[in-house]
């Protein structure tokens, strides 16, 4: 592909006022499912409008897929990003390192401040800092 998927995903769906939070390809890449979000959250009708327009930019940029999936990214929402982490401050998150943080590469707590690429997450009342760099994989715990 001449073009990075994701770039072309980040500044399209930006200027349609919907950031880009993942992107997934299965069936030997021809399923491509993009999940978008907003503070005021996604609906059906959000998801119709983000694909009849992908439709649109993937033609003229010559992206190969077979079927186009959009989609919320759920309750348990990934993050990624330092921004992810200081919109969902407060909040509880399950996070996975790469490098073990104070022996530990599993931590579930609530988010506190994100800032200079460093996460805190507090667990059991202990401050943890983690660097974003270090992630694995940090998603939302869904409130029950």
């Amino acid at each position: 592909m001449a073009t990075d998927v994701g770039q072309l995903l980040e500044s399209t769906l930006a200027g349609l006022g919907y950031e880009f939070v993942d992107m997934e390809r299965s069936g030997k890449g021809k399923l491509l499912r993009v999940y978008i979000d907003r503070p005021e959250g996604i609906k059906v009708e959000d998801c119709a409008v983000v694909s009849n327009h992908l439709s649109r930019v993937f033609a003229v940029e010559n992206i190969d897929y077979d079927r186009l999936e959009i989609s919320s990214p759920g309750l348990d929402r990934l993050l990624r990003k330092e921004q992810d982490f200081v919109r969902f401050a407060g909040q509880k998150a399950r996070i996975k390192v790469r490098l073990p943080v104070e022996g530990q590469r599993n931590f579930v707590g609530v988010l506190r401040e994100t800032r200079a690429g460093k996460v805190e997450i507090e667990v059991d009342g202990k401050l943890v800092s983690i660097d974003i760099s270090n992630l694995d994989k940090a998603r939302l715990v869904p409130a029950i």
